[in-house]
């Protein structure tokens, strides 16, 4: 019997129960397993589920797609760049369209605040948020918890780095809500300019990498959101890896058994050197990239099977 969690959406982190995520970390084990073995149960067979990405999108989407083919769903995607928004109709009127056709799901990223909100009142089927602006990336968190997870055993108690672009990065909201909430402590380091106003209880603030470093079982590195940005935030990428990027020198200052994370795409040599981005010990980012297909699985499963 499918396990159940208590949303029908999966829009934000914060409606989430821990006893949810919990949920559907063990489901992504569920389907890790299952594709090692190729005995993934065929649960979205008959299921139609419409891909609506407005922003650019390589991991995400690819990772979502592919999850819903291996449970033995059919995707339709929706294009912005062919589609009748060029000959000017509305978002709204869109959705309404697309929502008559009666898919089973949608999987979205929208460059505006809240789009899935909006959209989830237009349709009548649930609606996975794959990146709303600089707000939230809900699935992004969870693979990365499931990540974290699987290395370190658990997460409760652990203390997570996430470093750069915080203030444009919806990859730290999410993840600093999910996080916080099963347990572990979070330091955010960054340029002033570019570090949240306000944050949550069991957030620490550094502006100096290897003091926000120190103690820490994970580091997740971020990229300078440029598309979201004033770039006199940073006037020079040089400069900003003398100052934050992570070398395996400065990994140092964290635990000797800290893994580095970063949710792509990598700009190396900005916020990632070579020798962190490739070492075989270290760095889980490949790894991570990979969980997105479990997680989006359980995901489609919990909120569709």
């Amino acid at each position: 019997m499918t396990p159940k969690i208590s949303v029908s959406h999966l829009i934000d982190i914060d409606p989430l129960t821990p006893a949810d995520i919990t949920t559907i970390l063990d489901r992504a084990a569920f389907f890790k397993q299952a594709l090692a073995t190729k005995t993934v149960p065929q649960s979205l067979t008959g299921k139609v589920i419409l891909t609506l990405f407005a922003e650019n999108s390589t991991r995400t989407r690819n990772s979502f797609e592919m999850a819903v083919l291996r449970l033995g769903g059919s995707l339709i995607n929706w294009d912005e760049n062919i589609s009748s928004a060029k000959k000017g109709e509305s978002f709204s009127d869109t959705v309404r369209y697309l929502g008559g056709y009666q898919p089973d799901a949608i999987v979205m990223r929208h460059h505006e605040y809240n789009a899935p909100h909006f959209v989830a009142q237009l349709v009548e089927c649930p609606v996975i948020n794959a990146g709303d602006a600089s707000r939230e990336h809900p699935t992004q968190a969870l693979l990365d918890a499931f990540t974290i997870r699987e290395i370190k055993g658990r997460i409760e108690g652990l203390a997570v780095a996430i470093v750069g672009d915080l203030s444009h990065s919806r990859v730290a909201g999410s993840n600093v809500a999910l996080l916080t909430k099963m347990g572990a402590k979070i330091h955010l380091i960054g340029p002033k300019d570019l570090l949240p106003q306000q944050v949550r209880d069991g957030v620490s603030v550094f502006e100096k990498l290897e003091d926000g470093l120190k103690g820490c079982d994970v580091v997740m590195m971020l990229r300078i959101q440029k598309e979201r940005m004033d770039l006199s935030a940073i006037p020079n990428e040089t400069a900003y890896f003398h100052e934050y990027g992570l070398t395996l020198e400065k990994l140092a200052f964290a635990k000797p058994d800290a893994i580095v994370m970063h949710p792509g795409p990598m700009n190396r040599g900005v916020e990632i050197a070579d020798e962190v981005a490739d070492d075989p010990t270290r760095s889980m980012i490949f790894k991570q990239g990979a969980n997105g297909v479990p997680v989006r699985m359980a995901v489609l499963d919990l909120l569709l099977a």
